[in-house]
């Protein structure tokens, strides 16, 4: 059996598969105020439980936050203390047996939906993850993750998009993320985002930043494809039917690069099986 881990900023999620088919799931809310140490412990637990029913022979982690790719450690987290410079496969390593393999979330669902999802057939793909933060991730057009050459490709989060915007957690102002990430929408508008989703003039106000985060990966990478992965992605058309508007609208003239925006389709679990991807690849 293979595990796959997902570690985001107010859940964590853990799947078995079996071949590839997914035979074991679930989810548990993150206790913010307990950090690492209570997630980590939550983890292991629950490894531990499993591996008395079913042999564990590999696994793949993502996680919410950037990842050093060549060391395996866990750069920092913004939105749960406690992760810097941690080595997750090391603690990880005597609970299953071996040593897991782990990368940034968003890297790791730009390899689900590339793999399995939304993505298949299309390259490069650019994935971008909308939930508690942003994220996204870059596959090649041979279907490799490209991570920079020092695994912080991707962290389009933390581009300016609003110079004389609200103050961001990372200590700019107007971040793309500071600007249409699920955390701050409901602190901003005191409303969950997914109602605020239900209002068509937020939705009219809120594509134009979204669609300038994307305007400058489709101007930089120029894409086959982008997947919107997140909460977000499960708006459905009430999204992207304004956002490829708004798309249209900014993409510059004389530009021809394509605008093929779609929804995850993997839903909530792109990360889990780009974990199941990069444990077996």
């Amino acid at each position: 059996m293979i595990l796959a881990i997902d570690i985001g900023g107010t859940k964590f999620s853990m799947a078995l598969f079996d071949g590839d088919r997914m035979v074991q799931r679930e989810t548990r809310p993150t206790d913010r105020a307990g950090g690492r140490a209570w997630m980590v412990e939550q983890i292991a637990a629950l490894i531990a439980e499993w591996k008395k029913r079913a042999q564990i022979d590999r696994c793949g982690i993502g996680f919410g936050g950037p990842v050093l790719w060549e060391t395996q450690r866990i750069a920092t987290s913004t939105h749960v203390g406690g992760w810097a410079d941690f080595d997750l496969p090391a603690y990880l390593e005597p609970v299953l047996g071996f040593r897991p393999i782990m990368d940034n979330d968003a890297n790791v669902g730009a390899l689900g939906e590339g793999m399995y999802g939304a993505g298949r057939n299309a390259r490069p793909l650019y994935y971008l993850t909308v939930s508690t933060g942003i994220g996204s991730g870059i596959l090649t057009e041979d279907g490799h993750i490209y991570r920079g050459a020092d695994s912080f490709a991707g962290e389009v989060g933390h581009i300016v998009i609003r110079p004389d915007g609200p103050d961001c957690l990372c200590g700019s102002c107007g971040c793309f993320e500071r600007m249409c990430c699920g955390l701050w929408l409901e602190h901003d508008y005191g409303r969950p985002a997914k109602e605020l989703f239900e209002d068509p003039s937020f939705v009219d106000r809120y594509v134009v930043d979204l669609a300038m985060g994307l305007k400058a990966a489709i101007m930089l990478l120029n894409p086959a494809r982008i997947v919107i992965g997140g909460g977000i992605a499960k708006v459905g058309d009430r999204l992207f039917i304004p956002l490829r508007r708004e798309l249209r609208r900014q993409i510059t003239a004389w530009s021809r690069a394509r605008i093929d925006v779609v929804p995850a389709q993997l839903a909530d679990d792109s990360v889990l099986y780009g974990a199941f991807a990069l444990a077996t690849s």
